[in-house]
């Protein structure tokens, strides 16, 4: 069942970084949506904003595609299963801090939110070192 999960997430996170491919060559895409989340988020993502990703925008720009891309195809032929899904949960929950919408309450009901959370913390935790059907080390 991990394994389903796996290629489950790797095929969504691989989706995800390649909406992203544009900001390999221009981070403005990743500047503007920094600025949008930053009109309605809490203040603990606003100063997660000014003094931490917005200052580093050229660098995710470029770092956050190359890594989902990384991430999603990892997962999905089940490489190193475990160390993609904790990187992956790391980076999915920066997101969701700059967005500001892990502090609302509608998150619990928010697709992006639990199931990619719990499916990759699960993945990270409980995945063997080896899934079945992946590929071998």
């Amino acid at each position: 069942m991990l394994r389903v999960l796996s290629v489950a997430l790797g095929a969504f996170i691989l989706s995800m970084g390649w909406a992203k491919l544009g900001w390999l060559a221009d981070s403005t895409p990743l500047v503007d949506e920094l600025r949008n989340w930053w009109g309605s988020a809490p203040l603990v993502s606003r100063w997660y904003i000014d003094y931490f990703a917005m200052p580093a925008a050229p660098l995710f720009a470029r770092l956050v595609p190359a890594a989902e891309l990384a991430a999603g195809a990892v997962l999905v032929v089940g490489y190193r299963v475990r160390l993609a899904a904790a990187l992956s949960f790391f980076m999915v929950l920066n997101f969701h801090i700059a967005m500001g919408v892990i502090f609302e309450l509608s998150y619990l009901t928010n697709a992006y939110g639990p199931p990619v959370i719990g499916g990759l913390a699960a993945l990270a935790l409980g995945a063997e070192r080896r899934l079945p059907y992946s590929l071998s080390r």
